[in-house]
């Protein structure tokens, strides 16, 4: 049974659109993100009372549940438009960036998450680790990868800030 707790809405409406952003990232069509979502958010309103970490809990469910379209499809739909969510603080402008989004686009999709869960949703290691299911060593493998990856993409410039978070990590 679904929740009727003002918590939960205020959560949803609180956490909302940057998890929407975080879903778009990992997809890279608005349409699926939202479906992402609310898939999420109807798996975490039905656990709401038993659920610690909300944030978590609904990064895992988009995540897994798009490791697990990635698997039944095998190719990614892509979108050159990021949608407004309203989040006045600096990590829309940097998302916004086209250059930055084509490259994100082609890379494999572990990569591509573990750089949107540790860079665009500022999670750290461990906390990316928890959401992809796998152990911090292979946070900071792909993230390298993925960052080595896009240096070579984009050019040096663009991944200064990328590269000294990694390194004080």
């Amino acid at each position: 049974m679904l929740t009727a707790d003002p918590a939960y809405s205020e959560f949803v409406q609180a956490r909302g659109p940057r998890l929407r952003r975080a879903a778009y990232l990992l997809c890279g069509d608005a349409d699926l993100a939202e479906d992402l979502l609310q898939e999420a958010l109807i798996a975490l309103a039905e656990k709401w009372e038993g659920v610690d970490n909300p944030d978590g809990f609904v990064r895992r469910v988009i995540y897994r549940r798009r490791v697990s379209w990635w698997r039944k499809v095998r190719r990614e739909v892509t979108s050159d438009r990021l949608p407004d969510t309203g989040i006045p603080d600096g990590a829309e402008q940097r998302a916004r960036d086209d250059e930055v989004h084509a490259a994100l686009r082609t890379l494999p999709p572990r990569q591509r998450a573990a750089l949107v869960l540790r860079y665009f949703e500022d999670l750290t290691e461990a906390q990316t680790a928890e959401v992809m299911g796998i152990r911090p060593g292979t946070v900071k493998s792909l993230s390298h990868h993925a960052i080595a990856r896009l240096r070579d993409e984009l050019g040096s410039q663009v991944l200064a800030g990328a590269e000294e978070k990694e390194s004080l990590a």
